[in-house]
């Protein structure tokens, strides 16, 4: 497992690095988050020992399952999947980065659970562009009112936009969503959204990292490609 999991992360780096090189952007800008849902601790030590620092779960009862298996270990953990607002102290807590805020009720929640928890973490708004019904996100003119809600943060930071677009295996279908993603943030900031507050773009997966790096993103959510097929279970 190690040896593959291994032999994983050099191909997906050496493939962010070329897609970064196609677009003239330096790699080193771009974090690989390796998402690790469904996966034993093991996996993580092993892509760990491989270099990865970055990890991303979908569930917070199971990410804090894994923070604590892999506690003697400097990770720097991700939540990426929906995040219930009875649940938002607990992620405040564990996770160093939630790429998952769909309302303003949300983002105050988390900012004061950071601050009873003496936490500070870095807040992604997740846009809904397409309007999927199965999909999770703020529409385009809600995610607006959360960045402009987020100017009364005191623990945690708004520090970018999260997307996941619909689903296709072809990457050249959804680059189209990467690049209205990016253009979004583009005119926000012409607006005087801080810079800092749309810093990062958390878009592309397994199947279409590459065309998210080439259109500009910061973040990409990739576990297949690194892991291996994913056996979901009733529990998960």
């Amino acid at each position: 497992m190690d040896a593959t999991i291994t032999l994983n992360l050099q191909s997906v780096r050496s493939r962010i690095d070329a897609a970064a090189r196609r677009a003239g952007r330096d790699p080193s800008t771009i974090r690989l988050i390796a998402v690790s849902k469904t996966f034993s601790a093991d996996h993580v030590r092993a892509a760990h020992g491989a270099g990865q620092i970055d990890f991303g779960e979908n569930k917070v009862q199971e990410g804090l399952q894994k923070i604590a298996d892999t506690a003697d270990m400097k990770i720097r953990w991700h939540l990426i999947g929906h995040l219930q607002s009875n649940k938002a102290k607990k992620a405040a807590a564990a996770f160093a980065c939630i790429h998952s805020v769909d309302s303003i009720e949300l983002l105050r929640k988390l900012d004061t659970a950071a601050g009873e928890t003496g936490a500070a973490p870095d807040l992604l708004v997740q846009v809904d562009l397409a309007g999927e019904a199965t999909k999770f996100g703020a529409a385009a003119d809600a995610a607006r009112g959360i960045i402009e809600g987020a100017g009364t943060l005191r623990a945690a930071r708004l520090t970018g936009l999260m997307l996941i677009p619909p689903w296709n295996e072809d990457q050249e279908q959804t680059r189209p969503w990467f690049v209205r993603l990016r253009e979004l943030r583009d005119a926000w900031l012409a607006e005087g959204v801080p810079a800092a507050s749309l810093a990062q773009l958390s878009m592309g997966m397994s199947h279409d990292f590459e065309a998210a790096v080439e259109e500009g993103a910061t973040m990409v959510r990739v576990g297949t490609a690194i892991f291996g097929k994913r056996t979901y279970s009733s529990t998960l």
